[in-house]
């Protein structure tokens, strides 16, 4: 428990002697939003400058600053994020917990890369074969690189784009197939970058009752957006007229049909080494659950046969002694609202049976039913589950906003994206653009030609470090959870449904049982020091640097 609670704060507290020697620890600031803006007649302006030369006054604070942000650089590499640490939105101590439930795709089994080659290229030729699409578009192959999770599509205008927790669209990050949108076709688009209420997707991130934005949530999703954008390149490329709703419904219903015709079943269950990831720290989370009394449960959208071969595989062929209940093809999140179905049992052979339910048992797989009857059947209480799944809709959404329970998403990203927030280059740039971003706020006040002319420099110079910094992740959308500064529309559901969020489930491993996790106090943007605060007391000092290093 002690090595975990190190584990977990070596990104936060233990990290504050360090920064409050170079002058930026705050404790209560550690997830702090972006600095603060001050109001232009609150601000003071800085200690004026020796000669009437702005040129030379603002270049000098310019170097200052540079060489700051350099030395500091050292202190920030010692106190890097932990990758395999669990990030906490709502305070929940395990000690509370009795029961865990898991989804399985993307939570008890991770899968390579070939099988979103394998369902990319699947769609594509169900598009050709059965709705008649060009053959050509088979010269589109899947490119893992080209989209993230997360992201938006306007169904009627066919365009792919990441938007920000307040309906913003990121500029640059707006897709027509293959290639951007320019930022003023954008603009003119949209009269702006806001996207209004009504045209956003609904609660489940779909595009439905009118409203023109589809969100993609599922990291299954990630062919469907990649083939969406290959097929509209093709006929832009080749000036062919299209109707872009259709098109997205043809796509999206060519990725249902390879799940539901089990063309991504058979296949994997086929070749299960190629697919499926194997993952010892599954079954060593599963049993040290079991091992503490922990009552388990399964609940999945995927078949009994598919389930089984996999569990087999990645768990055991016991993998069945160590769930309570097992549940399959449950249409997650009807599951979880509809009360009229009812459960089925399946037998070993696949079969459903027709016997009426009156208890869920141990060592059986059942079908379908309803959240309602799963508690029924249990006896459970919902306040003592604790849920953990991928999806932040269809896994998490309902449950905690309808039902109380306790609920972990698991963000395969972000390994991933701590690594590269742990590496120099990253906290160089991020440092350097925290840094510029506070000299542009501060020096605002000089108005003369000359000291305007330096800020523009200053700007062009802070877009240009923000192209860089969404290269460090993707090249076209940049990271999962921020755009240029603000959180993602993603990261804004995450937060809202999920109680905690890690990597993966053998997180857990590195926390006992008991173990109580705690959010990291945000502060309002009224509660935070100002820019102007820290200038004042005659050195030079960058402010909530940590918050920018951890919160990317």
């Amino acid at each position: 428990m002690a090595a975990a609670a190190r584990s977990l704060l070596g990104a936060g507290r233990a990290g504050c002697a360090g920064r409050a020697a170079a002058g930026l620890c705050c404790c209560s600031a550690s997830r702090a939003s972006p600095h603060c803006t001050v109001a232009p007649q609150q601000q003071q302006p800085p200690s004026p400058a020796p000669t009437p030369d702005m040129k030379s006054y603002l270049w000098a604070r310019y170097k200052e600053a540079k060489k700051v942000t350099k030395d500091l650089v050292p202190s920030i590499m010692s106190n890097l994020l932990n990758p395999d640490a669990i990030f906490t939105n709502n305070e929940m101590s395990l000690s509370d917990i009795e029961i865990y439930g898991f989804d399985y795709d993307y939570t008890l089994v991770f899968y390579s890369k070939d099988l979103h080659t394998l369902i990319y290229n699947a769609a594509r030729d169900l598009l050709i074969n059965e709705h008649r699409y060009p053959a050509e578009i088979r010269k589109y192959d899947y490119d893992p690189n080209f989209a993230i999770r997360g992201l938006h599509y306007d169904v009627h205008r066919a365009l792919l784009m990441k938007i920000d927790a307040f309906h913003y669209i990121q500029l640059g990050t707006v897709y027509r197939g293959l290639s951007v949108v320019p930022d003023e076709e954008v603009i003119a688009m949209y009269d702006g970058s806001h996207v209004p209420l009504e045209q956003m997707s609904d609660f489940y991130g779909k595009s439905s009752h009118g409203k023109t934005m589809k969100q993609f949530m599922d990291i299954f999703s990630l062919p469907e957006m990649t083939l969406l954008s290959c097929v509209n390149e093709y006929f832009l490329k080749n000036n062919i007229d299209y109707e872009p709703v259709h098109l997205y419904k043809d796509v999206k219903d060519s990725i249902r049909d390879v799940h539901i015709k089990g063309i991504m079943y058979r296949a994997i269950e086929a070749d299960i080494e190629k697919y499926i990831c194997y993952a010892e720290q599954t079954r060593a989370v599963l049993g040290k659950l079991a091992d503490h009394g922990k009552k388990l449960f399964l609940i999945t959208n995927s078949p009994s046969s598919f389930v089984d071969k996999g569990m087999k595989f990645i768990v055991g062929q016991d993998w069945r002694d160590l769930f309570d209940v097992v549940i399959v093809q449950a249409d997650k999140p009807n599951f979880f609202n509809d009360k009229r179905r009812p459960f089925r049992k399946v037998n070993e052979r696949g079969e459903l049976l027709w016997d009426k339910i009156h208890k869920l048992q141990k060592g059986h797989i059942y079908k379908q039913g309803n959240l309602y009857e799963f508690l029924k059947l249990t006896g459970w209480r919902g306040y003592k589950v604790l849920y953990f799944g991928d999806h932040i809709y269809s896994d998490l959404a309902d449950l905690t906003l309808k039902h109380g329970w306790r609920t972990g998403a698991i963000i395969p990203e972000l390994r991933s994206e701590i690594k590269i927030m742990n590496t120099e280059q990253y906290i160089q740039t991020m440092t350097w653009l925290q840094t510029l971003t506070g000299l542009l706020e501060h020096m605002q006040i000089y108005q003369d030609p000359d000291s305007q002319m330096i800020l523009q420099e200053w700007k062009k110079e802070r877009k240009e470090m923000r192209e860089v910094t969404r290269n460090f992740f993707n090249s076209q959308f940049g990271g999962l959870f921020r755009t240029d500064q603000n959180p993602t529309y993603f990261l804004r559901r995450l937060s809202r449904f999920a109680d905690i969020y890690m990597a993966s489930l053998g997180c857990l491993l590195n926390y006992d049982p008991n173990y109580t996790f705690y959010p990291r106090r945000t502060p309002l943007q009224h509660e935070l020091p100002t820019w102007s605060d820290q200038l004042c007391t005659g050195t030079f000092r960058i402010p909530f640097l940590q918050e920018m290093v951890q919160n990317k």
